[in-house]
């Protein structure tokens, strides 16, 4: 099977059937074990450690840590905050936004909104206040909030694992 070339964070990273197997073991089990994988693929334990080391050295990992829900910390609303800033300013106000422990990720857009950021508040009132909170960072001029009344499809890659497969020559 040919080798899939992916720009990953600015290093050019290869990934060949063995290592879309191991990502593909990731992406349905996050906690299985470097143990399991060796067994599962026929190779030992040391093949699977080194081939983990170079995909994270190679940035192909995101930055992770454990995932759990905020309403366990009694932050149950999520709200998606659209952010109009003056372009200038951009890299301060997102290392201001950062400041703001509500703000539970963020991404960079283009289009007519600058900045989309997930926030997680206690009630409405704290919504409310946090919104306010983002607005009066020097440089943001507008904000747009709507709630999150559910996630309807959970981050996933391994739909796009099979589709590089396909693309690579290999198999789904």
């Amino acid at each position: 099977m040919p080798s899939i070339r992916l720009l990953a964070f600015g290093n050019m990273a290869t990934l060949d059937r063995t290592d879309l197997d191991i990502l593909e073991m990731l992406s349905a089990d996050p906690r299985t074990t470097v143990v399991a994988m060796a067994e599962k693929l026929r190779l030992s334990r040391n093949t699977i450690q080194a081939r983990l080391a170079r995909l994270d050295q190679t940035g192909v990992f995101l930055p992770y840590e454990r995932a759990f829900s905020p309403a366990v910390l009694g932050y149950p609303l999520q709200a998606f905050v659209s952010i109009g800033v003056r372009q200038t300013e951009l890299p301060r106000i997102i290392a201001e936004l950062a400041r703001v422990p509500e703000v539970v990720q963020a991404h960079g857009l283009s289009g007519s909104i600058d900045l989309l950021a997930l926030v997680a508040c206690r009630d409405a009132r704290h919504l409310f206040d946090t919104d306010a909170r983002i607005l009066s960072i020097d440089g943001v001029e507008r904000t747009e909030t709507s709630l999150a009344m559910g996630e309807v499809i959970p981050f996933r890659v391994g739909g796009l694992m099979g589709l590089a497969r396909r693309e690579a020559g290999g198999t789904a």
